[in-house]
């Protein structure tokens, strides 16, 4: 898939939001979304996948430089007191959202106009106390699951998309072929378009052009029933539509399906290790802060080969 990407009006994503809409699929007050997909067999079958007892951290490091894709730095206080006798002492303070943080999304974290998961309502839901429904704590039992790379990059058979592209249904299909492997339901996937290599070369993503999943590749992500999606690409960057849907990836995904979202992992040492040892799958682990009414929260997932 060469194509430079290709926008679906408005009215076929209001389709698409309707298509893959989960609501009610699990429960009328169900908070967990795609987490429910990770079935106790399916946590035992990834812990299988186990066979060598390699680990590594798909987190980036907490970035305290303030910059034009990190505005607001995280703030690492020593909490200073003449050299206190027991051990030194600090605090944190940190935006759950943005380009530097990896962190987990709770599911009423972004609506499409109102629309929250499992047919909540923003105005009732987000409130100045923090969120009353789909906040960070309905994750508190933290995901197990299979994690899968799927190198789009790779399969393009380049070392990065430009920023003008999108990620499409069939680049996902010939991730999979070149890669001999399947997703599968309660995957958690990763997505590779070579970010981190990019910049590496040619500086500091604009966010304002930005590669993206296309809309296609939502409803592949709701058919394959993922459980959490991963990548270093959400939504693309210009497009074409209006507040309803500027971030319409997250839009989408969040509000109708619940799918559980992981932002801004560290994806090159998962692509060299998996070169490495030729293999696509792995059971991923990870679990977020119990932040009651929080709408994301930081979190280290760690890939175990």
């Amino acid at each position: 898939m060469t194509e430079k990407r290709k926008f679906p009006p408005e009215a076929e994503l209001d389709a698409l939001f309707n298509e893959v809409n989960n609501a009610g699929r699990w429960g009328k007050d169900d908070e967990l979304g795609t987490l429910n997909l990770i079935t106790d067999a399916k946590r035992i079958a990834a812990a299988a996948l186990v066979r060598t007892g390699r680990a590594l951290s798909l987190a980036r490091d907490l970035n305290t430089l303030q910059s034009s894709n990190n505005p607001s730095p995280v703030r690492h206080t020593m909490c200073y007191q003449s050299h206190y006798p027991i051990g030194a002492v600090d605090a944190l303070t940190l935006d759950m959202h943005g380009f530097a943080l990896t962190h987990l999304d709770a599911v009423a974290h972004v609506y499409r106009d109102q629309d929250i998961y499992n047919r909540r309502k923003a105005a009732e839901v987000a409130l100045p106390g923090g969120l009353t429904f789909g906040d960070m704590l309905a994750q508190k039992d933290g995901i197990f699951t299979r994690g899968v790379l799927l190198n789009v990059a790779a399969a393009r058979g380049v070392s990065w998309l430009a920023p003008d592209e999108g990620v499409y249904a069939a680049d996902l299909d010939a991730a999979e072929k070149k890669q001999k492997t399947r997703v599968e339901s309660g995957d958690c996937i990763f997505v590779y378009t070579g970010l981190q290599k990019r910049e590496a070369v040619e500086g500091p993503e604009n966010l304002g052009q930005r590669v993206g999943i296309m809309p296609d590749a939502i409803r592949w992500m709701h058919r394959r029933a993922i459980s959490v999606y991963s990548g270093d690409c959400v939504d693309a960057f210009p497009n074409p539509y209006g507040p309803r849907y500027v971030i319409y990836f997250h839009a989408i995904t969040l509000a109708a399906m619940g799918l559980i979202l992981l932002d801004i992992p560290a994806l090159e040492p998962l692509v060299d290790l998996c070169r490495e040892l030729d293999r696509s799958d792995f059971l991923v682990t990870m679990a977020p802060l119990r932040i009651k009414g929080g709408t994301g929260s930081p979190v280290n997932p760690i890939a175990v080969f």
